[in-house]
């Protein structure tokens, strides 16, 4: 045992829990003297104590001893992505033509966490969510397995076929999706073993297509924020991300679950659309006054971190201190994009990414839209994507777009 890490260790999940060092002496029977000279590394409990510490924290006694926590954890929608590429979007019963069908993953789940796993290989990376034991379902189970990706935590199902969705993908980047939420329909927390997770992150989405999760919550408003709150409460660290749904209630499902997030990575629209604002001008403008009040707004609802929005033209940053940044979007040549199909998971993949490195915020938004710039690349959601170093290379070739 290491006193330096145990006490960290401590410390970490004492203030995770909203404990004084003198409210968790009186829980554990000592003095606030003796927990400050474990948190200062001067010494560790007793070994009786490590029980009552590891209940009072709701980790394990191994974690708590060692301090093996690491990674990120990915969490979420889970989809096969079928993307069609076709000539132009028609009106009803006109006719288009496809030049192309692929087959790739899809939903945050997988999206995000093989970008991640592209970005660095060496980040340690698990992977929850939800597949029907049928070939879509062992198609994104292998793709993620290649890429180095902790897949023994993945739930199964018999009831339902795997998720997927159609995706009609025209010359511009533009895309309609059509979908069926399939194994999402079960996915729930009780398919997530928190006694397991060996991560210093955990980043889950797409709420509003989480039924499970979206579901009221008597005391938290959501059974998402339930969750959200009880991974906090064993010291990791939340991040979420919302899909554009224009049938479900922003406000109703997203808010309860802020006050337990440290993090918050979502598009312009469904941050405006938490607090019923528009994000565009009647002209299709960024309406930059309408986001930055939303992510204030937002901030203001809880969260403990920050809350960083990505749009086409340009992404943006606010901290807990009022601290605010945007940042264009690098200058990619209309011609050279192929699709936008997981432009956004891109986006998180490296947020995260920076997150896990604590980068500094323009860090963040720098880093993250060049790994979004790379899903343009390709028509799926993950083929795009490059290594670290040429990501950042990429912000020298391209340059930014003027604000």
């Amino acid at each position: 045992m290491d006193s330096k890490t145990i006490g960290s260790t401590i410390s970490q999940l004492r203030k995770a829990n909203n404990l004084t060092q003198l409210m968790l002496a009186e829980k554990v029977g000592v003095s606030d003297k003796a927990v400050s000279k474990w948190e200062s590394g001067q010494g560790y409990p007793d070994i009786t104590i490590f029980p009552i510490l590891a209940d009072i924290f709701g980790v394990s006694i191994d974690y708590l001893m060692l301090g093996q926590q690491k990674g990120i954890a990915i969490a979420g929608l889970t989809l096969l992505d079928l993307v069609t590429d076709i000539d132009v979007y028609p009106t009803m019963g006109m006719l288009a033509n496809i030049s192309r069908v692929t087959r790739a993953v899809g939903g945050c789940m997988p999206n995000t966490a093989i970008n991640l796993s592209k970005i660095d290989r060496r980040i340690p990376i698990t992977v929850f969510g939800k597949v029907g034991t049928d070939e879509n379902g062992r198609y994104i189970v292998d793709q993620l397995h290649q890429n180095g990706i902790n897949v023994s935590k993945i739930a199964y199902t018999s009831k339902m076929p795997t998720g997927y969705c159609d995706v009609m993908s025209v010359p511009s980047g533009e895309r309609t999706f059509f979908h069926q939420k399939g194994a999402n329909k079960e996915f729930a927390p009780t398919d997530i073993d928190l006694s397991s997770l060996n991560c210093n992150l955990l980043h889950i989405g797409y709420l509003l297509l989480l039924e499970q999760f979206d579901a009221e919550d008597k005391t938290y408003g959501t059974v998402m924020a339930r969750f959200l709150h009880d991974v906090q409460k064993r010291g990791i660290k939340t991040s979420i991300d919302l899909v554009s749904n224009s049938s479900a209630s922003f406000s109703k499902i997203v808010i309860p679950a802020l006050k337990y997030c440290n993090y918050v990575i979502i598009n312009e629209i469904e941050c405006c659309s938490i607090w019923d604002l528009n994000a565009r001008t009647a002209s299709g403008a960024i309406d930059r006054q309408s986001i930055q009040s939303a992510m204030k707004k937002t901030i203001e609802a809880g969260v403990r971190d920050r809350v960083i929005v990505h749009a086409k033209e340009v992404c943006f940053i606010m901290d807990t201190k009022g601290n605010y940044l945007e940042i264009p979007s690098l200058n990619i040549p209309t011609e050279a994009i192929k699709g936008t199909v997981g432009a956004g998971d891109a986006f998180c993949a490296g947020c995260l990414y920076g997150i896990y490195h604590n980068y500094t915020d323009r860090q963040i938004l720098e880093f993250a839209s060049a790994a979004a710039a790379c899903n343009l690349f390709e028509a799926n959601s993950v083929d795009g994507m490059k290594p670290r170093n040429e990501i950042i290379n990429m912000i020298d070739q391209y340059g930014r777009r003027s604000l």
